[in-house]
């Protein structure tokens, strides 16, 4: 229970990329529907259903079982729950953070949205930004989050992990 998995070999818990990358995927597809409902068909009444259900995975996943988040179940289903690509959950619960913080304040303007039109501009920017950021981890294996995660260690925000725990990143791009 919880974010991510302890495996044999590894003294840090793990989550597979490919299940991160198609759940990744998924919210991609969502967050697109909720820019084209929004921003091309000007149906604004449907962001905050759209973004609400953005948000709720986001909840699950950090709060009660990554695996009960819907966009990595049906991922899991998709791909079988065997990890076969595992990379550090650390930076990754790091990275699902802060698209719970993202997707948070466009949730709250976009509900705001439906009484002051003058939000418009901040809430497709939000959104544009949000899916760039999926995007790059969709298209290029690079998790925005994950390398935040690490220029916050750098910068001595965060906590440097133990030394017996060096989780991966996705495509083995990086190491902490």
């Amino acid at each position: 229970m919880g974010f991510g998995t302890f495996i044999e070999g590894k003294a840090f818990k793990v989550v597979d990329e490919r299940v991160m990358r198609l759940s990744a995927l998924f919210i991609l597809m969502i967050a697109v529907t909720a820019f084209v409902n929004g921003f091309i068909l000007n149906n604004f009444s449907v962001l905050p259903y759209i973004i609400g259900f953005v948000w709720l995975n986001f909840i699950i996943g950090l709060f009660i079982d990554l695996n009960y988040s819907p966009t990595v179940a049906l991922a899991n289903i998709i791909l079988s729950k065997k990890i076969t690509k595992p990379i550090g959950a650390i930076q990754k619960k790091f990275a699902w953070g802060l698209g719970l913080t993202l997707s948070s304040v466009i949730l709250v303007l976009s509900i705001l949205l439906s009484w002051n039109p003058g939000l418009f501009n901040a809430v497709c920017l939000l959104c544009l930004i949000c899916i760039g950021i999926i995007f790059f981890e969709v298209a290029f294996k690079v998790c925005i989050g994950c390398e935040l995660y690490f220029q916050s260690i750098k910068l001595k925000i965060l906590k440097e992990p133990k030394p017996e725990e060096r989780p991966n990143c996705m495509g083995d791009s990086c190491e902490i």
